[in-house]
């Protein structure tokens, strides 16, 4: 069981980390929150301590025989400070320990985010920018705030992100911890990246349609671990199961003719490009206008056409810098086979890269976790099993590395 030190300072924001210490939990981690002395002001001890089933230090001298100023840092596995505010990063920038959670924060050696909330004027602040940029050198993930809706009527960036994309970042990071060097220096900061994700529908009448099992999460999660690396992101969803995340452009799609115009129309504009969603290969060649009505005992005879080849159209377009990503669910008796046809579908659609994913027996489709093959022009088949966030950052690894040999 993985140890996840929740560190709560005191911003208005406070009351959603009480929904983190929650998700966490579900996710089957251990939370110990240490929260500012000023931060209970908004959320209490009683609070954090029946959320968490543990005993909540603020002090650095309570049960000072567990010297609990180092112990809380060292045992951690990630240390997550929800919200942060700009006065907590300047003091974790100058490097002060003038309470438990600063304590913390100096003696942790594993990765350490922070998730910043405050009304824009102070985020925006020269002095919290120098912080920001000081705390990322150090190797510490700094994301960015949403933006909308502040305390009272102010709207900007400064909002804490939701505790479900947070709480998604931090389980990715206990997954793998180097991937904060990645969300550290944000090394797709001015890229821009398009995803697509979901699953396209094709109607046969006003109230019917073929379509696939595609939920679009791994999509989705494409999306959301680019924001994290900077990227500003362009997400073409097609009847997505789940949430689309915060930060990102949003087309809504339904059909694969739909998705091929969205995605040529984004497309020039893409450092990245990754073909995460599920297209259908074929749609009725004449949609009925009204409802298809049984006839008796008698079949329905359906004539379908081929719908556009989607990767194969951003290949044929794209420019000599963009790297396309493409994905094929296969169904495959082994590891062996799943690679040979991975490989030949990314020599004839010519990307860069290709995801394989083996979906015999329902697998992927829908979970939570993926597992397969990353297929790259200039690498070995890099096997992949985790969470999709934590996959998702593994491609978008394999998109960046050669984006730097290109550059």
């Amino acid at each position: 069981m993985s140890r996840i030190v929740l560190g709560v300072s005191a911003g208005i924001a406070a009351y959603k980390a009480a929904a983190l210490v929650r998700l966490f939990g579900e996710s089957g981690h251990e939370v110990e929150v240490v929260p500012t002395p000023a931060s209970l002001n908004f959320v209490g001890v009683a609070t954090w301590e029946a959320l968490s089933g543990r005993p909540v230090h603020t002090e650095v001298f309570a049960d000072a025989a567990q010297v609990n100023h180092v112990r809380i840092g060292r045992e951690a596995d990630l240390v997550l400070v929800a919200p942060a505010t700009a006065d907590l990063m300047a003091r974790a920038a100058a490097g002060l320990a003038d309470d438990l959670l600063t304590n913390v924060l100096l003696t942790a050696r594993c990765p350490v985010v922070f998730a910043p909330a405050m009304h824009t004027e102070m985020w925006l602040h020269p002095a919290t920018q120098h912080n920001v940029a000081t705390l990322r050198s150090r190797g510490v993930v700094v994301l960015d705030p949403g933006v909308g809706r502040l305390t009272g009527p102010d709207s900007g960036p400064g909002r804490l992100p939701e505790p479900e994309d947070l709480a998604a970042t931090a389980c990715s990071l206990v997954e793998n911890p180097t991937l904060s060097t990645a969300l550290a220096a944000r090394d797709l900061t001015g890229r821009h990246v398009l995803v697509s994700a979901g699953g396209t529908r094709e109607a046969l009448d006003p109230v019917r349609f073929l379509g696939n099992s595609s939920s679009g999460r791994m999509g989705v999660a494409l999306a959301r671990a680019a924001v994290a690396r900077g990227a500003s992101v362009t997400l073409v969803a097609a009847n997505l199961a789940v949430p689309s995340p915060a930060a990102v452009e949003v087309v809504d799609v339904s059909s694969a003719a739909e998705l091929a115009d969205a995605m040529r129309q984004a497309a020039p504009a893409a450092d990245v490009i990754v073909m995460a969603a599920a297209v259908a290969d074929f749609a009725p060649d004449h949609p009925q206008q009204a409802k298809i009505k049984k006839d008796g005992d008698q079949p329905l005879d359906l004539k379908l056409t081929q719908t556009p080849d989607v990767l194969a159209e951003l290949v044929g377009s794209a420019r000599s810098d963009q790297v396309i990503v493409g994905f094929a669910a296969e169904t495959a008796a082994g590891p062996d086979e799943l690679i040979a046809l991975g490989t030949a579908k990314r020599a004839r659609k010519g990307c860069q890269v290709l995801v394989a994913n083996n979906v015999s027996a329902g697998a992927v489709f829908g979970a939570a976790t993926n597992q397969g093959y990353i297929l790259s022009q200039s690498a070995p088949p890099q096997q992949f099993s985790g969470s999709k966030l934590a996959v998702a950052h593994e491609i978008l690894d394999a998109a960046v590395a050669i984006r730097e040999r290109e550059d």
